[in-house]
């Protein structure tokens, strides 16, 4: 008899457990300084890799965990509880730059770029431009064979992880007049020649979470630098990101458990008419209603992330969790700063953070107009 979806193992339950500590001791303290900075504590980062969070599904040989990708969505959902700026600097390098290696690097790139995601580099995931978002396959990017190396030109937009990432994944077309099946996947290092990042956007939500632009300016990346082969490009970005939006579920997920719990804390200690208000039967209605949503999401997020643990399709799965649990964060996160009343509007008390945060679930890696 299969265990039920939300049942963790003993070695998922530990793994939740040392993350949830870390979360709790060496994040919440700095949770109110980064948001008002819009900028990651760099020793939080380096604890992150410390603690294994940047190579949770890299095998062992390339340095990494060698766990599955569901004790990835645990990390993000534990982390994004208390910060989802945190949640998504672990979610991008896992789901995204990580996966897109082990997926289609060849032998030498996993051994080269694997071990330095899984102890020190940072990643970002660079497809977004000015003139496509959801039309990914318009990006004007531009990559010219030029012997041995490809040169590259164009702008990259909404890079998240973009101001701490030395390693990047970026896509643009080699060959413009095949249309989208000459967009290719480039490994391009910070340091090469050619490559700067631009503007750092001024966000609603997740701002300690860097998101940037990439200038690449007759940007030189080696032959060897192609992830996958020239002109698939465009399959190594959208399969790619169907593993990415089961990431974002848990990211949502995380911001509802941290608003739920916060409502649920501060509605037991304010008292009105001479009783706590969470004695009132109105408020117990919406903090059920909350409660609810939050399970359905999870049990959608879990869903999806032990189907593509388990080798089965899950493309619908990963679409729908991302869709509900983004749509539940916001409306769980709007519902907590109601049960605040003016004090959650205000940004001494928690709540008006997760409702900024839960916003971006609706945009990035694909709206909820494109699930």
């Amino acid at each position: 008899m299969g265990r039920p979806l939300t049942s963790l193992s003993e070695d998922e339950e530990m793994f939740r457990g040392s993350v949830r500590e870390f979360a709790e001791g060496e994040l919440r303290p700095r949770v109110e300084e980064m948001d008002e900075h819009a900028k990651l504590d760099p020793l939080l980062i380096k604890q992150c890799f410390d603690l294994g969070l940047m190579g949770i599904e890299t095998p062992e040989e390339y340095g990494g965990a060698g766990a599955n990708f569901f004790t990835a969505i645990l990390a993000v959902e534990e982390l994004s509880r208390v910060d989802p700026s945190v949640g998504v600097l672990v979610d991008v390098q896992n789901t995204l730059v990580n996966n897109a290696l082990l997926r289609w690097g060849n032998e030498e790139q996993k051994k080269k770029y694997l071990q330095q995601l899984s102890s020190a580099r940072v990643g970002a995931y660079a497809l977004s431009e000015a003139n496509s978002g959801s039309d990914a396959f318009a990006l004007q990017t531009r990559a010219v064979d030029a012997g041995d190396h490809f040169v590259i030109n164009g702008r990259k937009l909404w890079i998240t992880n973009g101001l701490e990432a030395e390693i990047f994944i970026v896509f643009a077309n080699a060959n413009p007049e095949a249309g989208y099946r000459g967009i290719t996947a480039f490994i391009v290092e910070k340091g090469f020649e050619g490559f700067s990042v631009g503007k750092k956007e001024n966000k609603l939500g997740i701002r300690a979470s860097s998101t940037t632009e990439i200038i690449l300016d007759d940007c030189r990346v080696p032959k060897e630098n192609v992830l996958g082969e020239v002109g698939k490009g465009y399959k190594v970005s959208i399969e790619t990101l169907n593993e990415g939006r089961i990431g974002i579920g848990a990211q949502m997920i995380g911001i509802a458990r941290g608003a739920l719990g916060a409502a649920l804390l501060y509605t037991a200690e304010r008292q009105q008419f001479d009783k706590p208000v969470n004695e009132f039967q109105g408020v117990q209605f919406q903090l059920a209603e909350m409660a609810t949503e939050l399970e359905a999401a999870r049990l959608l997020v879990y869903n999806a992330a032990r189907l593509k643990d388990a080798g089965q399709p899950f493309v619908k799965e990963a679409a729908m969790a991302k869709l509900f649990s983004s749509r539940a964060a916001e409306r769980i996160a709007s519902l907590a700063i109601e049960l605040y009343g003016g004090y959650g509007f205000v940004k001494d008390y928690p709540v008006e953070k997760f409702w900024r945060d839960s916003k971006i679930g609706a945009i990035y890696e694909g709206t909820s107009n494109m699930q």
